[in-house]
């Protein structure tokens, strides 16, 4: 039973509560952690798993995957045993918002896709196995992580309606658009067939 009830003030106490764990770029500090130096200056500069793992440390950039992802779905499952489904959709969406856009960095952040399959997950789990699956069938036909990353995103609210979440589609179409703009280079490179192969050097 959610211990507080879904008010205004309840939904911006987690829109809070959502960007703060958001926004924690965990590809920063793992990168720290392990030694690997100061990701801003390797690869992209991004601090999403795909420039940890231009580390060369595959460890490191499985445990940030799992960190971004796991800070969506924690934003999701907290508000929601607190505070209920509303507080759990702000909480997600806010922690998405919070790692692609953090206060700390400038509001220069990750892509969001970790972060969107993880509170995917939480807010509904058969509608993120879906995401989930996609992704991994989409990057490997082309080849490409960025296009599994863009059909799983347009993905979602298909998904969610297909399944029976109905609550939960118009928070995934928000998601998707994000996802979209943050990868708007990816997808210029996509169209002119410049963008990187998975395992391409």
């Amino acid at each position: 039973m959610p211990v507080l009830e879904s008010s205004a003030a309840v939904l911006i106490l987690w829109a809070v509560i959502g960007y703060g764990l958001g926004s924690v770029p965990f590809g920063m500090v793992v990168t720290k952690a392990f030694g690997l130096g100061n990701l801003r200056e390797i690869g992209s500069g991004n601090i999403g798993t795909t420039n940890v793992l231009r580390t060369g440390s595959k460890a490191a950039a499985a445990l940030t995957l799992l960190l971004d992802g796991g800070k969506g779905a924690a934003a999701v499952l907290l508000a929601r045993f607190l505070a209920g489904e509303d507080a759990a959709q702000m909480a997600g969406l806010m922690s998405f918002l919070g790692h692609c856009f953090p206060v700390w960095l400038g509001f220069k952040g990750g892509k969001g896709v970790a972060t969107f399959l993880g509170l995917m997950l939480a807010l509904a789990w058969p509608v993120g196995i879906a995401c989930c699956l996609t992704w991994l069938a989409a990057a490997a036909i082309s080849r490409i992580s960025s296009m599994g990353a863009l059909v799983s995103a347009a993905s979602g609210a298909v998904w969610a309606f297909v399944l029976g979440y109905q609550q939960a589609a118009l928070l995934a179409m928000l998601l998707a658009a994000v996802v979209y703009i943050r990868h708007s280079a990816n997808i210029a490179r996509l169209r002119a067939g410049t963008e990187p192969r998975i395992g391409q050097k």
